[in-house]
């Protein structure tokens, strides 16, 4: 790779993420069934009906897991704490099992100097609260902000910064509207208010966060970014809606206390009385912000299909395992118009960016070139967005492990480190040993 640690501000921290159901093993340790459980179970949702009942044994194994990250000179550490595992009906009693895990992983991080970068929900639904309507049910900002209450009362004095939520776009729309992941809906209606009652669980858990004296708090979005497919106007109206709904929503509804119009247009039909209400505290001010950037689409107008009325494809370049087009100036663009259009001096976090390849060990290792090069691209692309001003402060590689890609099952390897599913036997792999001498030059 061709940057290097000395490129980069003073204290940017280096690290790699991960998320506690797809490495965990979420049959260990008191866990309560997640809507991933029941949406695995359904045939034609999960490429083998795959789950996270094992996943990584991460839940055993995160020592050892925790030594590749020290051992490839990372400075941070970006995980998630499971709301099913906490509290395994989402609300009620508490899991001491699971409260006791999360106490020795915060100090197993700090053990080796790694900074806990903690992410409160990263897509495990409790099943008890599904059946009452997950993130259609407008309690669910309560329910979220009392799972926020028991975790942090527990760990919250030892990490260095806290997320609410992960994605919501993936949450809300790919769950809600899209129907890719769980619990697998095609409903407009149940969308839009799962659209919303995602920004509200946000400001909840916002307040009781402040409430309880923590800092250093925020959010973690992800974007796409959207092009015209051609220089037609309704091309660039399409695009205009669906950047609405994927980049637009979140951060405007955070930063602004509104919804774009390009997006309410047809959301707002559906949307819980008296929305507006909530945007007060939706808009609470945040510490920082974490950006997700995987790729690009280029977005044609679909006028014979439902609102949205959009149809998109990978754009041109070269693609990862998923599909997915390598475009780091999408994570330069959104960097900079970040940091102009919303945040201004506000910190920014790339708290994932990476990609899958179809990884196999030969000979004791993996060389996978592809990604080595996408990190670099990547990294350089932050350097560039960091001289034109964006206040970025970190970048955590997504992911540390090969793991349970959701709706892909343990198809799709991400990781920078092997991980054999049958054996649980992890490989670094080339690009792990990259980055290290990146890091430490």
């Amino acid at each position: 790779m061709n940057f290097k640690r000395s490129e980069f501000p003073d204290g940017f921290a280096f690290g790699a993420a991960t998320a506690a159901y797809q490495i965990e093993g979420h049959s260990f340790g008191g866990a309560g069934p997640t809507h991933w459980d029941t949406f695995a179970a359904a045939p034609g949702n999960v490429v083998r009906a795959e789950d996270g009942s094992v996943a990584c044994d991460h839940y055993h194994l995160y020592e050892s897991d925790l030594d590749l990250l020290k051992d490839a000179g990372m400075d941070a550490y970006r995980f998630s704490t499971s709301w099913a595992r906490v509290m395994p009906e989402g609300r009620g009693a508490v899991n001491q099992e699971g409260l006791d895990y999360y106490d020795r992983l915060v100090d197993a991080m700090l053990d080796r100097g790694l900074k806990p970068y903690q992410t409160l929900y990263h897509w495990e639904m409790p099943s008890a609260l599904a059946d009452l309507g997950g993130w259609t049910n407008p309690d669910v900002a309560d329910w979220f902000a009392d799972f926020t209450e028991v975790i942090t009362r527990r760990i919250g004095d030892r990490v260095e910064a806290v997320a609410t939520l992960n994605e919501p776009w993936c949450v809300a729309f790919l769950s809600h509207f899209l129907g890719h992941h769980a619990p697998g809906l095609r409903d407009i209606r149940a969308a839009s208010r799962a659209m919303h009652h995602v920004m509200k669980a946000h400001g909840r858990a916002m307040t009781r966060l402040r409430s309880l004296g923590q800092d250093n708090c925020g959010i973690v979005l992800n974007f796409d970014r959207t092009e015209p497919a051609d220089d037609s106007q309704i091309a660039k109206d399409a695009t205009a809606t669906a950047d609405a709904i994927f980049n637009r929503w979140f951060i405007e509804a955070i930063q602004r206390g509104t919804y774009p119009e390009e997006a309410l247009a047809g959301f707002g039909p559906h949307m819980p009385a008296n929305w507006q209400d909530d945007m007060a505290e939706i808009s609470q001010d945040i510490d920082w912000l974490g950006v997700n950037y995987y790729t690009r689409h280029k977005v044609s107008a679909d006028p014979k299909t439902p609102w949205p009325h959009v149809s998109s494809a990978e754009g041109p370049g070269e693609k990862t395992q998923m599909g997915w087009e390598i475009y780091p100036e999408g994570l330069r663009y959104f960097l900079t118009w970040l940091s102009k259009e919303y945040v201004g001096e506000m910190p920014i976090f790339v708290t994932e960016n990476g990609m899958a390849w179809d990884d196999k060990v030969e000979n004791g290792a993996v060389y996978d070139p592809v990604r080595m090069g996408f990190v670099d691209e990547h990294m350089q692309a932050t350097l560039k967005a960091i001289e034109e001003g964006a206040n970025v402060k970190g970048f955590f590689y997504w992911s540390l492990l090969d793991n349970y890609e959701w709706a892909f099952g343990y198809e799709k390897r991400f990781g920078m480190v092997h991980v054999d599913f049958d054996t649980l036997h992890r490989t670094p792999k080339a690009s792990y040993h990259a980055l290290k001498d990146a890091i430490t030059r």
